[in-house]
Order: structure tokens, then C-alpha cells, then sequence
């Protein structure tokens, strides 16, 4: 066979051409200059140099060939290297020399067979077989591998990953399929698309999920597809995997060290894989695992891959994309320790990987029983326990939990009733795991071993730390004879491929052991001395679980194993003294929490829920029960119905009770999803929705309950209002806010007829519709129902609905209180109601009618209701186009001695300065209006002049005027002081949103001091004051001693200005109460100094409003 092969000068040539173009585009523009000019005075023997008239004109490329065509061959390297040198480019030589090196190392022929070639004329004897070298070449011009032929590197990580799949760590080779799955194979193909909003690739993409799901080993499947070929080939030429275990073992080291430990000696350079970082992917698994605080400045880190840095300063420059920034990061993590990842990472796409889907689950326990009859008893057991059944999502817990249900069923116990929390099956797993050790008793751990492998437990769940080595182990004075026996009970694992290196048997397994640390020790205290955070149980029950989610299983395990039946149970096989010392003190420190202002925003009462729910202990969650009279949670998984149920039956004393109900009825009344967990335990969820709904009866102290941003069913909502009808219901105050009511529940509002004590309803945003609203007009006109107070807002509700309203208005005899606002009721709908109000049987006594459509049409027909009805005292007609001629009607009412209104709210109704005369004139015969509200309407200064004589007055009866955002200026304050100091009834005055500036505020000052002055809330919010009149202003503060409300909200009043105020507000002589400002706009020492204030004036609030939408500052119309 002839071989025909070609020089290596002339691949050698191919190489230059391309790889030498790709260095020169490593220069930028100075540097590239420079290289030029240097060329010009470089002399290489045998060639002759490139012309500088040419040579300065060039450009990248043709300065690549020019070189190619006067320096042949290796001579243009030389030329290149000796210039690089000169220019102190140290690293590009470095890497240039490197390539070269290989480049003539690594160019070898590769013999690929032709068909004999068909020679013209006669019968000539055909000729020699023609075999062709070639070689395969990146688009940068540097040899990647032979055709054919497979890498070393992937070669390696083929064995490697083919090893690790089989002889997983923690997970039972039955559970492990070494094929990938189509759709694991869709997930990976996808990751990495282009993001559809950016048009940008995901430069870092964090993958995130519970322990034991799978991410580990979806990672070396797709290493191992990479290896085969069958995956990643055109987006990454190399794929790298860095183990957050073992790389936190490793010491100093270049990166290219660090990644290097499976390079075999064959392979292409590692600094010419790393000088292509586009083409790379690296994979960082197991990130909980990197013992590393990342606290490293940015600037510091180091994009050198050369150089020998700690690995976790490698790391650190790795993740947060310094070192190699072009190249593509995969980085797993278990969902606790993601929350530091954010901060970490740039330009990241999350993923998340939740575990088996529920048909799954189904199935992986029909296959375990094998049996039909034994499944299906399976199935529906663990159906029935949702928390379980979630954490049948991790393999080995799924298969942990039937391998506890099989020895139920063989033993004839009912598994429902012995497993009905985590902590019961963990308890009875964990006892079984040490009966089935051998040697009997004898071979048994210790109290003294135990309690140690306790105390390395819980230390790693506060720390996140779930690998073990020598130190640790050492400082729980744990020895190999100690470790021999954990092993042989299954606790702990030895992993093979890192020297001394423990890790427990699944992160459930150190939680549990961590929950038992807190039951082998007896010297608890209540006290705040100084202890670590592992054992200030304190702490752990205030943190909150969304906050530090590594605790929250932990928490759960500790209030399960406060259990007396399963403490005796666990010293039955342990053969020593469990101690139940802490539960006494648990009761006292919720005490003191709940009772603590500090302490009680930081409970989570549904982590509070499930830890009560662990516990099973009726009487103990009674007790704790108490401390809770208001109680705010939501609702979103079966579980957290199921927990809630649980303790709100055994809360006697609750008040107040504000619950949001999502997801939990949607899915089982979803016929999408007839053959999920859902359907199957749909009895079983509604059971538990009645044992909730019960607390409206069992607690006789029950008054206010809000269920809001809810979607009820038919059925869960019937159950919810025959609790409601109940005889013993005392609840006076229901809001539905925003509930997705049924729609076939047409007597939904029967309940109304039937309680002796409901007086308040609010149904804002519901989909109560015009349909709903004729069924509840209904009941409104029937004297058994006593409602007073009815919030109709933002119900979508049109004038169609109106005329049932109406007749509800007249034949009502309880209905006082009406909230139509936000409801498109429009001038036709409203003038049906102005007639109700004519009647003399309608009860009203205030309507809002805020934003409903109404123009000056309908102004007339409330001008007449308003005159007619001597009951009305408050009327909102706020954001509605009234415009001058609507003000009109309704000043002429005002004007009338029959009017008995006391507040009416203008705001936004689009009138001027004409408007605001017409009103002004007309308050000087009206005698009961108190309240008046014509903010953000532009009346300008023009418009208050008569405001301002109508209030210098004795007479006028005005209590509370709003004029924020009425385009006034400073020009008006000196009539506004006179009005301030002459009227002896004028109490709350805003002018927010007004131009008042500095020498307004001068002039407000000099009337606030003196004692005349009867001004208690004053709103000043962005009126363009800064530091300037705080000396001003705390001078009127010491001597003003009525005024309890001062906003001064979104003003430039600086540092200076707060400090100059912060010496009067910790005055004795100054009255203030609440100071509306925001605390979050000034720089951290102002905070302090605020914070200071509060302290020092305990009677004194600093907020960011200080208008708190109560019916004693105007604001009854946002008050329903």
C-alpha cells in the first residue's frame, strides 16, 4: 500500500496562516502599532524585510499573509516571538510558544482508504491504492484531533463517568438507568438556547434542586454523552467537571492545574484547550460542597490562568466570570445553598430540578410491590400523606418509604396511622436500621458515640455542611471504631474516590440525627447568653423557612421527636435515656417570641404549623395556640391546609384571621388531572378544608376574617358558608377580597339570613358579577339579614345591576355602609340610586362612589338625594369627570339646611378655581359639613382665595380640608396663616404635592407657633422644602404643643436638615407623635440618628406616610 504523506512544513504553513492572524488580533490597536514599527527594525537572516510604506498601510490579516510570503515557514514565528518579547507580552508568548510546540508534536498522518482510481485506455493494470493524510483543524487554525480517532480526554472520561454511574454514591444502583433519558436529553440540548427577550446565550446557567434528585447524576450522564459523542459535539469542543468535594480538598494550584488532573499525556496542550475558552463548558457540581466564602473583591481576582492562586480564589474568579469569561458555567447546587449564588453569578439562567413527577412516584411504587393487590393498598396509603408522597420525589426516600410501608403490610399495622408525619417514618426507618445490625446490641453505637455523630450532624446543618473529613471528625472525637459503626447501621458512607471523606447516608438522615442532638442534651436555659447559633434553639425557632430553608426539615424533626411515644420507642432499641427537658422550654421561648415585637415579625406561623403537626401533641399545641390571637398565612399546598387544620382546631382563643387559599382546590377539581395524587386524595383535602373552616365556630372569640387573593370551588366554598350559618358563629367582620367565587352557587349569601352577628362584608375584586349581586340584593332586603357595612368595589359591575342596588337601598333596614367604587356604573345606573336614596326608607349613611363613570349629568339627581335624605353624612365621589358644572348642583345642596352631610370627597373631579368658589361660597351657610377633600384638582392660588376668607372665620365649622396636589404656590401662605390662626375648629390641614418652597414653609412656621394654632395633622409631602426651613420648623415644634402629625415625605431636606429636627424631636417639649418620613432616602448614619430619635421619644412613629387610611384623618371611603 503507498502511503502518501505531507510535509510538516506545509502543515506546519497551515498552521501559521491561521494561528498567526489570531494572535495578531490578540493586540489592540496600540499595540498593534507597535508590533509594525518593531517589525520594520527586525532583521531575520536569509529574508528580506517588509517595505515600511507597505508595511504601516497593512492591516490584521494581510499583515498575516505578508509575513507568511517574506518570513516562509517557521521564520515567521521567530519573527513574531522575538517581537512579543520585546513588548513584554509575556503571556501571549507563553501561549504562542506553547501551540507551536504542539503543533509539531501533535501533527501525525491519519490513513483514511480510497476506492483505486479508474485509469483511461485499453486494459491497463489498474494502480496503486491511494490512502490520504488529513488532518482536522479549528476555525482558529489550531489541530483539535484526528479524524477517526478518538482523544485520550474523552476516552478517560468515558471510564470515569461509566464508573460513577454505576457505583453511585448515594443512591442504589436500581435506581439508576445509565442511559439518558429522552427527556434528560431535551433538558440538556436546550439549556443553553438563546434567550428570546435578549437574543443573548445564558453564559451561566445554575441548575438547582432538593437533595438526592438527580442533578448529580443528570451531570455525569451528560459528561459521559459528551465523552461517546452523542452530545454538546457543536457547541463545546472540551467539557470539564470540577467536584465541589474534591476541589475543596485541593490546595494552591494554576487553574490549568486544577482541571488538568484527568489530562492524559497525549492529549493537545491544556493552554491551547484554555486559549479557545468560547468552546468550553465547564461544570461545577455539587457547589454546596465548596467550603469557600467567596468573599474576594472583584478587582482582585485574578483572569490568569497560568499563575497559582488557593483554589477557592480560582474558583471564585471562575464563577464570577474573570477567569475565562467567554466560556459557558453549569453550576448544580442543592435549592438551600442557592441563595448565595445570585450575588455570585452574572448573566445566569436558572433551572430547576424538582425530581419524580407524581405518575412517576405512582409508578416506582407498583414497581416496588410488584404485587397488583399490594400496589394499589400502596398507592392509595401514601396518596393519602401528602407531605410523604412529596418526598417520594428523591429515589432512595421513595424507596426508603416503601420499604417501611412493605414491613407495615407484612406485620398487619396500619401505615396511615404509625407513619403519619416524616418524623414518624424516619423514627421507625432509623430503628430498623439499627435492629438489622449484626452482632445484636453488642454492635450497637453508643450513648456517647451517638450523641457525637448528633453533634457533627447538626453543627453541618447549620453550616450547610453535609461532607465530613479527618478534622471534623476528629473535633467530635469520632474514631474509626466509632465510624465502623455507623457505616455498618447504614448512617454514614465512606466515599470511595476521596480519603477520609463521610457523608450520611441522605440529607434527611443528618437532619433527623441533627433533631436528636437537641433530645441528649439536659442543660437548657432560657437566657441570652452567649452560645453557638447550633444550640440556641431560640434562633432556630424564629428563623423563618423561606429565609434559611437548610433548617427547616431539621426544626421539623426536633418538634417530631418531642413525642413521647417515639422517644420510647427510639430508646427502646438505643438502650439509653432520651431527655424531654427541652420541651418545656420551647413552650416558654414561643412565649416570649410571640409576645416580642422584635421577635414576632420574624415567626413563620406555617412553619410553625408544621412543626406542631410533627409533634402530634393536642395538648402542647393548645398551649402554644394562645400566644396567637392574630394570625396571618397563606395557603398554597395540600400540606399547608393539612397542618393548619390541624392546629387551628385546637385554637380556642384566635381573633382575628387572615388566610390566603391558592393552588389547593384548583388542582383536585381539575379535570386535567383525574389520575394525579390529587384526584386520588380528594375526600381527604376536603375533609381537612371542613376541620379548618371549623374554627369559625370552635373559637367563640373569632370576630374578623379575611380570606383574600382565593380561589373556592362549589364544594369548599358551601362548606366554608354552612360554617359561616353556624349558630355559634360570632364572627362580625368577612372579607373576601379579590376570591374567585363559583359560579353556580346561586344562594351563596344565605349564610347572611342565618348569623346572629355578621355586620361587615367586603367582597373588593371579587367576581361576584351583576348575576351575584342581584342573588345578594336579595338577601339585603330580607330583615333577618343585619349587614351594615357592604364593599362592593372593583367587582366589575355595571349599571345592569343598579336597579337591584336600589331596591336593596330602600328595603334594607340595616345597610348603613355602601362601597361601590371602581364599578362602571356610569350616570344612568347612579341616578336609580340617587331615587333609593329619596326614599325615606333608605338607611345609608355613607356612599362611595368613587371612580364609577359619573359625569355633571348625574350631579343634579345627587343634589337632590343629598337634600332628600337626611341620613347620608359621607359622600365619595373622587375620580369622577364632575368638572365645574357637576361641582355646581352639589354646592347649591351644600347650601341647603336639609343637608346633613358631613364629609364629601372631591378628589381628582376635574374642576378649577370656579369649582372652588362655588364650594367656598356655600360653606358659609352649611353647618354640619366637617370634611372636605379637593385634592388633585388644579385650583391654583386663585382658586383658594375665597377658601381661605370662607375658613379666617370663626364660624366655619371646617374640621379637615385636603388640597394636595392643587398646583398652589408660596404666594398663598400668607392668607392660608391668617385662616390657621383665626379659625379655632380647623384640625388636619394637607397641602402635599404643592410648590410651597422654603418661604412658604417660613410663613406656615411663624402661625404653627402660636398657641391660636389648633392644627394637629399637617401633610407637607414633596413641597420642594429642603434644609433651609428645618431651623424654621423646629422652632415651631418646641413651641406648638397640638400638632401630632407632620408629614414631610419626599423633600430634599438633606442630612443637616434631619439633624437640625433630630434635636428638637428628642425635646420632652416637643408633642409630636408621628413624623412622616422615609428612612430608606437618607444615608446610613442619618438612619441611625432616626432610629436614635425613636428610641429617645418613645411616643414619637417615623414612617414613610404618616397617613394611615383610618376614618379619623378623611380617609373613611379607603377604609371599608
Amino acid at each position: 500500500m503507498a502511503v502518501a504523506r505531507p510535509s510538516s512544513s506545509s502543515s506546519f504553513s497551515f498552521f501559521s496562516d491561521f494561528g498567526l492572524l489570531l494572535y495578531l488580533e490578540e493586540l489592540n490597536n496600540n499595540e498593534f502599532n507597535k508590533f509594525k514599527l518593531l517589525l520594520k527594525d527586525t532583521v531575520e537572516p536569509g529574508c528580506c524585510p517588509i517595505p515600511w510604506s507597505t508595511l504601516k498601510k497593512v492591516k490584521r490579516e494581510e499583515l498575516s499573509n505578508m509575513m507568511s510570503k517574506y518570513y516562509p515557514g517557521q521564520q515567521a514565528w521567530n519573527v513574531t516571538l522575538k517581537i512579543f518579547d520585546k513588548m513584554n507580552l509575556k503571556t501571549l508568548s507563553a501561549k504562542a510558544r506553547a501551540e507551536i510546540n504542539w503543533a509539531a508534536r501533535a501533527v501525525r498522518p491519519v490513513e483514511i482508504e480510497v476506492e483505486p482510481m479508474e485509469v483511461e485506455g485499453g486494459d491497463q493494470e489498474p494502480g496503486p491504492e491511494l490512502v490520504l493524510t488529513m488532518c482536522v483543524f479549528s476555525p482558529l487554525g489550531f489541530i483539535l484531533m484526528e479524524v477517526g480517532e478518538r482523544t485520550g480526554y474523552r476516552h478517560q472520561m468515558k471510564e470515569k463517568f461509566n464508573r460513577l454511574l454505576k457505583n453511585p454514591l448515594l443512591k442504589d444502583p436500581a435506581d439508576i438507568s445509565l442511559e439518558i433519558t429522552p427527556k434528560e436529553r431535551q433538558i440538556l440540548e436546550h439549556i443553553f438556547d438563546v434567550n428570546v427577550k435578549t437574543s443573548k446565550q445564558p453564559r451561566t446557567i445554575l441548575i438547582q434542586g432538593p437533595a438526592g434528585v438527580g442533578k448529580s447524576t443528570l451531570m455525569r450522564k451528560a459528561m459521559l454523552e459528551w465523552a461517546k459523542g452523542n452530545l454538546f459535539q457543536e457547541k463545546f469542543t472540551y467539557v470539564f467537571y470540577l467536584n465541589g468535594r474534591e476541589i475543596s480538598q485541593m490546595k494552591e494550584c494554576s487553574f490549568a492545574q486544577l482541571i488538568s488532573r484527568d489530562w492524559p499525556p497525549t492529549e493537545i496542550a491544556i493552554e491551547t484547550v484554555l486559549s479557545q475558552p468560547s468552546s468550553l463548558l465547564f461544570i461545577v457540581d455539587s457547589f454546596e460542597e465548596l467550603n469557600f466564602a467567596f468573599e474576594e473583591p472583584e478587582f482582585a481576582l485574578c483572569n490568569d490562568w497560568t499563575l497559582e492562586h488557593p483554589v477557592s480564589f480560582l474558583m471564585s474568579s471562575l464563577l464570577r466570570k474573570v477567569m475565562l469569561p467567554q466560556s459557558i458555567l453549569l453550576v448544580v447546587t442543592r435549592l438551600p445553598a442557592s441563595n448565595r449564588l445570585p450575588s455570585l453569578l452574572k448573566g445566569e439562567r436558572f433551572v430547576k430540578i424538582l425530581g419524580m413527577s407524581e405518575d412517576s412516584k405512582i409508578i416506582y411504587v407498583q414497581r416496588y410491590f410488584r404485587d397488583r393487590k399490594l400496589s394499589t393498598r400502596a398507592v392509595n396509603s401514601l396518596t393519602k400523606n401528602e407531605m410523604l408522597f412529596n418526598m417520594c420525589r428523591v429515589p432512595v426516600m421513595c424507596r426508603m418509604v416503601c420499604a417501611c410501608l412493605k414491613q407495615q403490610m407484612e406485620k398487619g399495622e396500619n401505615f396511615i396511622t404509625s407513619c403519619q408525619t416524616t418524623t414518624a417514618l424516619f423514627t421507625y426507618y432509623i430503628s430498623d436500621l439499627f435492629a438489622k445490625v449484626e452482632g445484636g446490641s453488642s454492635s450497637l453505637p453508643n450513648e456517647i458515640q451517638l450523641r457525637s455523630l448528633c453533634h457533627l450532624a447538626v453543627e453541618g446543618v447549620w453550616a450547610m455542611t453535609h461532607v465530613f473529613y479527618k478534622d471534623s471528625l476528629r473535633k467530635h472525637e469520632l474514631t474509626k471504631l466509632d465510624l465502623s459503626k455507623f457505616l455498618d447501621a447504614k448512617l454514614l458512607q465512606k466515599d470511595p474516590d476521596v480519603e477520609n471523606c463521610y457523608v450520611f447516608t441522605h440529607l434527611h438522615i443528618q437532619e433527623f440525627l441533627a433533631a436528636m442532638f437537641y433530645l441528649m442534651k439536659e442543660d437548657w436555659e432560657i437566657s441570652d447568653r452567649s452560645v453557638p447559633s447550633c444550640e440556641n434553639v431560640k434562633l432556630l425557632l424564629a428563623h423563618k423557612s423561606y429565609q434559611y430553608s437548610h433548617l427547616t426539615h431539621m426544626k421539623w424533626f426536633l418538634f417530631g421527636l418531642l413525642n413521647e411515644h417515639r422517644v420510647n420507642q427510639l430508646e427502646e432499641i438505643l438502650n439509653f435515656k432520651m431527655s424531654l427537658a427541652i420541651k418545656r422550654h420551647i413552650l416558654q421561648w414561643i412565649n416570649i417570641l410571640a409576645n416580642s415585637d422584635s421577635w414576632q415579625s420574624q415567626l413563620d406561623l406555617m412553619d410553625l404549623f408544621h412543626c406542631l403537626y410533627e409533634m402530634q401533641d393536642e395538648k402542647f399545641t393548645t398551649q402554644v395556640m394562645r400566644h396567637f390571637p392574630d394570625m396571618v398565612f397563606n395557603i398554597c399546598e395540600v400540606s399547608h391546609l393539612l397542618v393548619s387544620s390541624f392546629c387551628l382546631k385546637r385554637c380556642k382563643l384566635v381573633k382575628t384571621l387572615k388566610v390566603s387559599v391558592t393552588t389547593v382546590f384548583e388542582k383536585i377539581f381539575s379535570k386535567q388531572l383525574e389520575n394525579t395524587s390529587w384526584q386520588m386524595n380528594h375526600s381527604q383535602i376536603l375533609h381537612n378544608w371542613q376541620i379548618f373552616c371549623s374554627v369559625l365556630h370552635m373559637s367563640e372569640q373569632l370576630k374578623e376574617m379575611e380570606l383574600s387573593h382565593s380561589t373556592l370551588h362549589e364544594v369548599p366554598m358551601r362548606i366554608f358558608y354552612q360554617e359561616l350559618s353556624h349558630p355559634v358563629c360570632k364572627l362580625q367582620k368577612l372579607l373576601l377580597r379579590f376570591v374567585s367565587l363559583p359560579v353556580n352557587c346561586t344562594d351563596i349569601f344565605s349564610f347572611l339570613l342565618h348569623s346572629k352577628t355578621l355586620i361587615h362584608l367586603d367582597l373588593k375584586g371579587s367576581n361576584i358579577g351583576n348575576n351575584g349581586v342581584v342573588v345578594l340584593c336579595e338577601v339585603l332586603e330580607n330583615p333577618q339579614c343585619i349587614l351594615q357595612s357592604l364593599s362592593l368595589e372593583f367587582c366589575n359591575l355595571t349599571s345592569v345591576c343598579c336597579p337591584s342596588i336600589a331596591k336593596a337601598l330602600s328595603g334594607s333596614q340595616s345597610l348603613i355602609f355602601l362601597n361601590l367604587s371602581a364599578n362602571n356604573l356610569l350616570d344612568d345606573g347612579v341616578k336609580l340610586l340617587c331615587k333609593a336614596l329619596e326614599s325615606p326608607t333608605c338607611c345609608i349613611e355613607k356612599l362611595s362612589l368613587q371612580r364609577c363613570g359619573i359625569t355633571e349629568v348625574s350631579c343634579k339627581d345627587l343634589s337632590m338625594a343629598l337634600i332628600t335624605n337626611q341620613k347620608l353624612t359621607h359622600l365619595c365621589l373622587a375620580e369622577n369627570v364632575l368638572g365645574n358644572n357637576g361641582v355646581t348642583p352639589i354646592s347649591v345642596a351644600l347650601l341647603k339646611p336639609q343637608c346633613t352631610l358631613q364629609s364629601l370627597v372631591l378628589r381628582n373631579c376635574y374642576f378649577t378655581s370656579q369649582g372652588s368658589r362655588c364650594l367656598s361660597i356655600s360653606l358659609l351657610q352649611n353647618k354640619s359639613l366637617t370634611h372636605l377633600d379637593m385634592g388633585s384638582n388644579r385650583l391654583e392660588d386663585e382658586g383658594v382665595i375665597t377658601l381661605w376668607n370662607l375658613i379666617r372665620k370663626p364660624s366655619c365649622n371646617l374640621q379637615d380640608l385636603e388640597l394636595n396636589g392643587c398646583a398652589l404656590s408660596r404666594a398663598c401662605c400668607l392668607d392660608l396663616a391668617s385662616s390657621i390662626l383665626n379659625n379655632p375648629n380647623l384640625r388636619s390641614l394637607d397641602l402635599g404635592n404643592n410648590k410651597l418652597q422654603n418661604e412658604g414653609m417660613q410663613i406656615l412656621c411663624n402661625a404653627l407657633r402660636y398657641s391660636c394654632c389648633n392644627l394637629e395633622s399637617l401633610g407637607l409631602e414633596q413641597c420642594g422644602l429642603t434644609s433651609v426651613c428645618c431651623e424654621d420648623l423646629s422652632s415651631s415644634l418646641l413651641n406648638n404643643q397640638r400638632l401630632m402629625k407632620l408629614n414631610l415625605s419626599q423633600n430634599n431636606l438633606g442630612s443637616k436638615g434631619i439633624r437640625i429636627l433630630c434635636e428638637v424631636l428628642r425635646s420632652p417639649e416637643c408633642k409630636l407623635q408621628v413624623l412622616g418620613l422615609s428612612k430608606d432616602s437618607f444615608d446610613k448614619q442619618t438612619q441611625k440618628l432616626l432610629e436614635a430619635v425613636e428610641v429617645s421619644n418613645p411616643h414619637l412613629v417615623i414612617k414613610s406616610y404618616s397617613n394611615d387610611n383610618n376614618e379619623e384623618d378623611g380617609s373613611w371611603w379607603q377604609c371599608f
